[in-house]
């Protein structure tokens, strides 16, 4: 799990490239982390070029939708504009996953209201929390 706590004004669409770069998923004989997921899903708040590109570079499949306006100037655009982007209907309906996980780290009071004001304090409180939550039966 990667966590990257930012002002609350912040938008979660141009962090995505920060989160990504944090995972490090341990290799269950050892040996060097693995940096890359396998997949990412998102909404169409992440369909950015900046994001798309970065995806596209590191070879990470994902399912984010195209807006209709960037799709709709793709299709003016005409040959140049380039290909249709792939698109997997049954991993788009997963993302909610993440979201329901999100939702349950807030019924911590600590993490919902945020008490402490110190960044690195909220973030060992939402760490806590969230193993708390994966060892919940």
């Amino acid at each position: 799990m990667a966590l990257l706590l930012t002002p609350g004004q912040w938008g979660d669409a141009p962090q995505m490239i920060e989160v990504l770069d944090r995972i490090r998923v341990t290799r269950p004989l050892g040996g060097r982390p693995r940096t890359r997921p396998a997949h990412v899903s998102g909404d169409k708040a992440y369909s950015s070029q900046r994001n798309r590109r970065y995806l596209r570079r590191r070879r990470i499949k994902h399912t984010i939708p195209e807006p209709r306006d960037q799709r709709a100037n793709r299709r003016r655009r005409g040959s140049t504009g380039g290909r249709p982007v792939g698109f997997d209907r049954e991993r788009y309906r997963r993302r909610n996953e993440v979201e329901r996980t999100i939702n349950r780290l807030k019924h911590f009071r600590a993490v919902a209201t945020r008490y402490e004001k110190r960044a690195y304090v909220f973030h060992g409180t939402v760490t806590a929390a969230a193993i708390r939550l994966w060892l919940r039966p």
